[in-house]
């Protein structure tokens, strides 16, 4: 069957919240399909749609609704028609879709590691008992708490520039970003230092970017079949099967990461007490058509040894 591609006429419609970081995903989509079909830029249309998540910034995520704020109404868009496909950072997603939506493919993963930000620290050893660290992740915030209690924890919403300026107002020593994000918009001039995921197991599906279709849309589904990126989501496989497990929300302080070797897997995960004073933590490595099951396994072990109560 010949496909039907798009054109400057009749354009493909590519949903994206309109942060920066989220502008750069939807154009390195757009690049990927001009690449790989050979169609000028013309033959897409960025289409920008308010999410509620953006909207409020002065409030922690899990008081306003959680990962949810960031899909809703661009997935609207989507079941409506009003756009062709939907860009997603993976670790905004829920593990579930509204019914007739796909989220199947992948592009190529980045820097999976949190990065920590500040004018004149290096890390988090260096910053004094008792300093103020800024972040809005219940992860992020519970890590902190169990390696370091003595800090004082603050919530940190806002873009890149927004948060900069806080640290330099002095609303907080330091604060963590994604290192894939600050790689995305090139932004060589954050004063970041990596930290490696034995220090700070990072979100699961951090770094990777999501693209959601329409069920019944056999076009988009063959185009974005040709930039799907298998090994990303062959990580991601394990990684948000132990997250649904978990019924992982913006509520629960969960870190997950699966590496790939040849045909072997390796998933870390972690769960913790939402003031850092419990972590339980687990390592597998097993073949990779076995990451689905290892990532449920590994959920299972961990909520068997924190307890029923545990979240």
């Amino acid at each position: 069957m010949k496909l039907n591609l798009p054109s400057p006429a009749s354009p493909f419609n590519i949903g994206t919240r309109g942060s920066p970081l989220a502008l750069a995903q939807a154009y390195e989509t757009r690049s990927r399909l001009m690449a790989e079909f050979d169609l000028p830029e013309e033959a897409f249309a960025i289409c920008v749609i308010k999410v509620t998540g953006d909207a409020i910034q002065d409030r922690p995520l899990k008081e306003i609704g959680g990962k949810g704020l960031f899909t809703r109404e661009i997935e609207e868009a989507l079941l409506d028609g009003s756009i062709d496909i939907a860009v997603h950072s993976m670790k905004d997603m829920p593990v579930e879709q509204p019914g007739g939506l796909l989220l199947d493919t992948y592009l190529p993963r980045e820097d999976v590691r949190d990065a920590f930000v500040s004018l004149n620290a290096k890390g988090l050893d260096d910053l004094a008992k008792g300093a103020t660290v800024g972040t809005s992740s219940l992860r992020r915030r519970s890590q902190l708490l169990a390696r370091r209690p003595d800090l004082n924890i603050v919530e940190f919403r806002g873009n890149v520039q927004t948060r900069l300026k806080k640290l330099a107002d002095g609303v907080a020593e330091a604060t963590f970003l994604a290192m894939a994000g600050l790689n995305r918009l090139d932004m060589k001039d954050v004063p970041r230092t990596a930290i490696a995921p034995e220090d700070m197991l990072p979100a699961v599906a951090q770094g990777a970017i999501g693209i959601e279709r329409r069920g019944d849309d056999s076009r988009a589904a063959a185009m974005l079949d040709a930039i799907h990126d298998h090994p990303t989501g062959r990580r991601l496989a394990a990684e948000r099967s132990f997250l649904a497990a978990l019924d992982g929300s913006c509520e629960t302080p969960i870190g997950g990461l699966a590496d790939l070797d040849g045909n072997t897997i390796r998933l870390r995960g972690e769960i913790l007490r939402t003031d850092g004073t419990e972590v339980y933590a687990d390592d597998m490595t097993g073949p990779v058509e076995d990451g689905h099951m290892m990532g449920q396994a590994m959920a299972a072990k961990l909520l068997e040894q924190a307890g029923p109560d545990f979240f």
